[in-house]
């Protein structure tokens, strides 16, 4: 399995574009293509071609005349314009009259025959003006009909001064890149790609410009994977990015989740080809380092910034805020915030939700609503994005009635919810298995004129693979491609972590593989899901070896969670020594010990019943100041209860409704299983009835506990009951469940009974593990009956015929074992 995964993870970076062009080749045709045809295509074109005019900038050409004053004008910038009319009404005063009539005309009347307008006034035109101030014109109208959302129309003007017979003339410049720019403003990639296709076809040399404004319009459209394979072609053509090019392309790396080394390469291309990184350049790297929660790198960006020369602005600080807000650290943050305000800039609603988010992340929640009550004080007002992630921040420490209390204080000052307030209460209800609150919510989406996003159906599967069902995962994902979203990297994360909750680590595989094959690039959250999947399973030396990618390669630089599924995967695996290793590691800072480990450190240890371990973790985590959250407690509260310390469970619970915490499925099974180990099976189906009066959903582990606490009294009835509500529920038996049975039955020399349930399991598809034959073996030798215990093994490939010889071997020297300690007894 190590093998299987191996292999797939050595797949850094951005998806590999060179064989598209290596050589020209075509691509196999039954190889899906994950670019549309046209831009597809544009990319396969030969570029050896007899005829090569460039589309290049006119000061490059050598005129027999002095350039037109309409041409020696300061170039729009390509990607953020620089453009005076930018978000205000057209203003037409530097076209000529002949001009200005042209656009009025275009846009006033219903006469949409382009070329008989165009024809029109350049016949009066011929007389009056020369070439250049035609192009200029032309240049002007188009713009301005962009400006107005008239594509179409800007198009026909674009094709008829392709047609013109001074064509080679009216193209240069940067028509071309402007209205490709318009094309993707309005979503019209394809149409952008046909028209730089037809241009290679032709033997056209795309321009820098042209190529910027494409890369521009596939990262404003989601794009991505085109943007990059659009910038590999550029390079290839021998066309020198500009800066504004390679700000376009980090941005579209930074959006793609690309490893940091990556897009460091990007960086030191470009300052060898002598591009320098400006102001924009620097803020985009620190927008990077959100993803992977890069604060080191991003302070280091920040640092060199403030090297070569440049001031750090607004944008700049609240980018470096969101990347510790993002990264869990508060602290930092802060420092950010003072030395922003020292240096005489305000903070904003903006920097106000980065803090916010820093804390609410870290389980800060008083903090981050001291900081919501500072920003009204200052005259900010909140938005919805202060709402939502306190909201969220809320739902995460298991605060639900807090926050519904934010949701409605939200409502009522007038502050309406989006689609990301939407989401995080369909993950608070989902996750408490209140589905029905939850498809109210899914409801209320529309009734708000909002629109399901790919968040939401994320959440969905989510939510679902949480509570391990996985046939609701699979109708949701078919769901979710019916209603035209495409499956993306958060997508294939989720569905990988789904499919693993759901104990289907073979499906969850897969999915990775469809990833890949799709030409997603992993990237720091797919590596953390994977281990997850694999700590599920204990396999922590699969887990080590991914680790070691990630710190050795090209990969993506391991975070808190990465060392979180590597505790899971010891916990999981038994192996205890390196648990207490890697937890020596963090006490000591080897590995900074933030919240999210220490409080993983209680629930490893808890769920290995090391008390002290424990303990250990929830002294250092109080002592750093950090807070308690629901999983935390539950922790706390399950292995007192499983130790019988129940003063110390009581603390706990006490501390739980006094805080405000909304106690969950899990709070109610380690309840009901105090009750059953104190030999008090009534109370805690009274537990159970309460779970259903709440409208939460009870588990199998709620079920199996009141199963095992009825039988170990030999209540044999009453836990036949509770397995009725089971199946009932819509839940089906595991091997927990039947095992309980099967000891219960041998423990009071019921053995016909058992062997009846062992039949019963075989006949199911659930085979018998080694458990449920070691009850039977040493229930026999217990009660003094070793002859029946012999008789048992040497019938019992007639009860389970799979049962394998080396079983046999083993249950037999278990015979042996257990008479040998009876006689030293």
């Amino acid at each position: 399995m190590a093998d299987k995964l191996a292999l797939p993870l050595l797949l850094p970076g951005p998806p590999p574009t060179k064989p598209i062009f290596q050589d020209q080749c075509q691509p196999n045709p039954t190889t899906a293509s994950p670019f549309t045809p046209l831009l597809q295509e544009i990319l396969l074109q030969n570029p050896n071609s007899t005829k090569t005019p460039k589309l290049k900038n006119p000061y490059s050409d050598n005129l027999s005349s002095p350039p037109s004053p309409y041409l020696l004008r300061k170039r729009t910038r390509i990607g953020k314009s620089g453009d005076r009319n930018r978000g205000k009404p057209w203003t037409s005063e530097q076209l000529s009259v002949q001009g200005q009539k042209i656009l009025e005309t275009l846009i006033s009347t219903e006469n949409n025959d382009v070329n008989e307008i165009l024809d029109t006034y350049h016949h009066e035109k011929d007389e009056k003006f020369h070439l250049e101030s035609l192009s200029f014109d032309l240049l002007s109208i188009i713009k301005a009909l962009g400006f107005h959302k008239k594509c179409e129309l800007a198009l026909g003007v674009f094709e008829w001064m392709r047609n013109h017979k001074d064509s080679e003339f009216l193209l240069k410049g940067s028509v071309v890149a402007v209205i490709i720019r318009i094309l993707g403003r309005e979503g019209m990639v394809t149409k952008a790609a046909s028209l730089l296709l037809s241009f290679s076809k032709e033997g056209v040399t795309i321009d820098v410009y042209a190529y910027t404004s494409m890369i521009t319009s596939c990262s404003n459209n989601g794009k991505y994977r085109e943007a990059v394979s659009v910038f590999k072609k550029m390079e290839e053509e021998g066309c020198q990015p500009t800066l504004i090019t390679y700000n376009v392309i980090l941005n579209v790396y930074g959006k793609m989740g690309v490893p940091w080394s990556k897009i460091m390469d990007v960086v030191d291309g470009m300052k060898k080809q002598g591009v320098l990184p400006d102001s924009y350049t620097y803020n985009t790297l620190i927008s990077c380092c959100r993803r992977g929660s890069l604060y080191e790198e991003a302070v280091a960006v920040f640092e060199e910034m403030k090297s070569a020369g440049f001031t750090p602005d607004k944008v700049t600080y609240n980018t470096l805020l969101d990347v510790f807000g993002k990264s869990r650290r508060p602290t930092e943050a802060m420092k950010v915030l003072r030395e922003m305000e020292v240096n005489g800039f305000s903070p904003s609603t903006v920097t106000y939700n980065a803090l916010i988010s820093a804390y609410a992340k870290d389980g800060l929640l008083d903090e981050a609503l001291e900081l919501k009550s500072l920003m009204v004080e200052k005259g900010i007002q909140p938005d919805v994005f202060t709402y939502t992630t306190l909201l969220s921040g809320f739902e995460r420490a298991g605060k639900d009635e807090y926050a519904v209390r934010v949701f409605d204080e939200m409502k009522r000052d007038g502050c309406k919810p989006n689609i990301c307030t939407f989401n995080a209460l369909i993950k608070m209800h989902g996750k408490r298995g209140k589905f029905t609150e939850m498809m109210k919510v899914f409801e209320e989406i529309w009734a708000c004129d909002c629109t399901p996003d790919i968040v939401t159906w994320n959440t969905l599967l989510a939510v679902f693979g949480q509570n391990g069902m996985d046939t609701e995962v699979s109708g949701v994902f078919k769901e979710m491609k019916r209603a035209g979203f495409v499956p993306e990297r958060d997508t294939f994360n989720t569905l990988i972590s789904a499919y693993s909750r759901c104990s289907s680590f073979d499906q969850a595989m897969s999915v990775y593989k469809m990833m890949l094959s799709a030409g997603v690039t992993p990237d720091l959250t797919t590596y953390n899901t994977v281990l997850s999947a694999l700590a599920r399973g204990g396999l922590w030396e699969q887990s080590e070896k991914i680790l070691a990618e990630m710190k050795d390669g090209d990969h993506c630089k391991p975070n808190e969670l990465t060392y979180c599924s590597l505790l899971h995967a010891y916990a999981n695996g038994k192996e205890i020594e390196r648990m207490r290793a890697l937890a020596e590691e963090i006490y000591s800072g080897v590995i900074d010990s933030n919240a999210v480990l220490l409080k993983t450190l209680i629930l490893v240890s808890s769920k290995s019943n090391l008390l002290s371990e424990m303990e250990r973790a929830f002294t250092e985590l109080r002592r750093k100041g950090f807070s308690l959250d629901i999983s935390t407690l539950n922790a706390m509260f399950s292995i007192y209860g499983r130790r019988h310390m129940v003063a110390k469970a009581n603390e706990v619970l006490n501390h739980m409704m006094e805080s405000g915490f909304t106690p969950s499925i899990t709070t109610y099974n380690s309840l009901m299983d105090i009750y059953c180990r104190s030999g008090n099976p009534e109370r805690a189906e009274d537990v159970l009835k309460e779970i259903k009066a709440k409208e939460l959903v009870p588990d199998l582990v709620s079920y199996n506990i009141l199963i095992f606490g009825y039988a170990r009294k030999g209540r044999m009835q009453d836990a036949s009951r509770i397995l009725s509500e089971l199946t009932n529920s819509g839940l089906s038996p595991d091997l927990i469940t039947y095992n309980s049975f099967v000891s219960c039955y041998a423990a009071h020399s019921m053995f016909a009974e058992a062997i009846d349930v062992i039949q019963y399991m075989i006949k199911h598809g659930r085979r018998p593990n080694q458990t449920t034959y070691n009850s039977i073996i040493d229930w026999y030798c217990k009660l003094g009956r070793k002859d029946e215990a012999i008789t048992f093994v040497t019938n019992l490939r007639k009860l389970d015929p799979h049962v394998s010889s080396s079983e046999e071997s083993r249950l037999s020297a278990r015979i042996k074992a257990k008479q040998l300690q009876k006689a030293g007894a």
